[in-house]
């Protein structure tokens, strides 16, 4: 029998590429879409902002069937983690333009860039939420490339082709969404 889980979220590039992930780790786990726009807090840390939204939806939504949602941001060091956990801000203010931009006079190791994805999932409405972190280093690319992908997929660059020049199925052996998604599929198994 197919567990039910449901992924809340508004992005449905992350339902496919969790759908994606599903079909090849885990034939057991359906994952079903909630296209619900919850408040997302501005917090300092990835985990309090996963947490803090998987709470809210706990308490306010409702659900009668297992839950998750996730939060991702891109730490930047020389930008002193700009913009971690703000990055869906920052992409919707600044985009790939801006960020590019401000790496403008960066060489080399100035370019690393982690990408890091919170997946919290809640198993009742009693029980916190659990998380799963998965995490992927790379560099910004020089200018944005490939067709692929959202966000910031295009001038993130993971050994030598961005995120966005990846098919969703070489992007999630390797991306920060794909390693946390497949420790939630792993723990649902």
């Amino acid at each position: 029998m197919r567990k039910e889980i449901v992924f809340i979220t508004t992005n449905a590039h992350k339902v496919e590429e969790i759908r994606d992930l599903a079909d090849v780790e885990s034939k057991d786990i359906a994952i079903e879409h909630l296209d619900y726009d919850y408040p997302e807090l501005q917090l300092d840390e990835t985990e309090e902002v996963a947490s803090a939204s998987a709470d809210y939806i706990r308490e306010n939504k409702g659900m009668t069937k297992p839950f998750f949602l996730e939060d991702s941001g891109m730490f930047i060091p020389a930008l002193n983690g700009f913009p971690g956990p703000f990055s869906a801000f920052v992409f919707r203010s600044i985009g790939n333009d801006g960020i590019l931009k401000l790496m403008a006079n960066k060489k080399g190791a100035e370019r690393r860039a982690t990408f890091k994805t919170v997946v919290a999932l809640c198993e009742s409405s009693e029980k916190e939420p659990i998380l799963f972190v998965g995490t992927v280093e790379g560099k910004i690319a020089d200018v944005g490339r490939g067709e692929g992908g959202f966000g910031f997929d295009p001038i993130f660059e993971y050994e030598g082709a961005t995120f966005a020049e990846m098919s969703t199925e070489e992007k999630n052996k390797v991306s920060h969404r794909g390693r946390a998604f497949r420790k939630l599929l792993n723990y649902i198994s």
